[in-house]
């Protein structure tokens, strides 16, 4: 064994396969039933395609990213599109990310996109320096639209106030003065045609690949021989928790379908910040495009204890990861990938990019091998 990959997602999946293609022999254990990490998608028990773990919608401006993965899949043309309603009691939704129509609606007016950042330079507080979320937010667009739509959510999805909060995470969200209501603005925005799950069964089948699912890094280390580890599970956890705990955030998932309704609500997600335990409902067929005569929606409601899910970004748990960060710099047989492992509030291209970018360095460091002249495997076995 060449090299033992712990986790099934983008970041494992990924660097299996392009180790594979290099020759190596790759075992690839995931503790979960399944592949394909938080990614993970199935029909539910009424037949619509489900996201278990969460919406999960594919953007990037990476050519190389997107080439990549299209190896793997076709794909289905999708721009998100997001609505806030910051008061459940008048239930009036609100286009986000922020722009031209948030603004006029929201207050009853009607601006052109010059008056627009007019309104906007007028109420903005000006920060600098900018390090919080808090910062970011009110230096963009002040206090008032800061806390309708801003900080109710942010308390609810990571447990801290705006202020706690490094200023990377606000600033994924950008403000508009036009009436752009995509969610995001990537060149390469897009689904899987036939579902995640399906392209990392592609991904994953190689005759130099085998995968092994419902199984604990913890029982198979031991008696795997190999020449070096992958490992995308949270750092902390790879060192026995040694410095103390990386503070991550959780999700519980609440999975509904509600038969005989074509359609939920206008858009794939509406948000809450103010109201409500959940931030947000998604409903699938939008991200989808399934037609079926019912529809299943997810509520999230964030946690602190459960499977982590977000690395928490601030300055205090970066320190913290630093010192993790110094054993696995010293490491020469296991290397860190991923949101867990490299402790980042990554997307998914931008794991697949590093991932990409992992796999490349190892494949040069090494020798090159002739890939070997084993059977296929058969699929991985999957959850029912």
């Amino acid at each position: 064994m060449d090299c033992l990959i712990v986790g099934a997602g983008f970041a494992g999946a990924v660097c299996a396969r392009e180790l594979a293609e290099a020759g190596r022999q790759v075992l690839v254990i995931d503790k979960r039933d399944h592949i394909a990490g938080n990614a993970y998608d199935h029909a539910d028990g009424h037949g619509v395609m489900v996201h278990r773990y969460g919406p999960h919608i594919f953007h990037t401006n990476s050519e190389r990213v997107f080439e990549h993965l299209s190896r793997f899949t076709d794909w289905r043309p999708y721009e998100h599109r997001v609505l806030a309603v910051p008061d459940a009691r008048c239930e009036l939704a609100y286009p986000m990310p922020i722009n031209r129509t948030t603004i006029n609606k929201l207050y009853g007016l009607d601006l052109d996109e010059a008056g627009v950042a007019a309104f906007l330079d007028k109420v903005r507080e000006p920060r600098d320096p900018i390090k919080t979320s808090e910062d970011v937010v009110l230096n963009s667009v002040g206090r008032h639209l800061c806390n309708k739509f801003f900080r109710g959510y942010t308390k609810k999805q990571w447990g801290i106030d705006l202020s706690e909060l490094s200023g990377g995470v606000a600033a994924r969200i950008p403000t508009r003065t036009n009436d752009d209501d995509r969610y995001f603005t990537d060149r390469f925005q897009a689904m899987p045609s036939q579902g995640y799950t399906a392209m990392f069964q592609r991904l994953l089948v190689h005759p130099n690949i085998e995968v092994r699912v419902g199984v604990e890094y913890a029982d198979v280390s031991p008696q795997t021989d190999r020449a070096m580890t992958i490992f995308s599970g949270p750092i902390d956890e790879y060192y026995g928790h040694r410095f103390g705990h990386l503070p991550y955030r959780s999700l519980r998932f609440e999975h509904e379908h509600l038969p005989g309704v074509a359609q939920y609500q206008d858009v794939g997600t509406v948000n809450f910040p103010n109201d409500h335990a959940y931030t947000r409902i998604t409903e699938f067929k939008h991200l989808s495009g399934q037609t079926h005569s019912g529809t299943s929606i997810v509520r999230e409601y964030p946690t602190a204890e459960g499977d982590p899910y977000y690395p928490i970004p601030n300055p205090a748990n970066e320190t913290l990861f630093k010192q993790y960060e110094a054993l696995a710099d010293a490491e020469t047989r296991v290397h860190f990938i991923g949101r867990l492992g490299q402790y980042r509030y990554y997307n998914m291209d931008q794991v697949v990019a590093s991932a990409l970018a992992l796999a490349r360095k190892l494949i040069d460091a090494a020798p090159q091998r002739a890939p070997m002249a084993t059977q296929q495997r058969a699929a991985m076995p999957m959850a029912a």
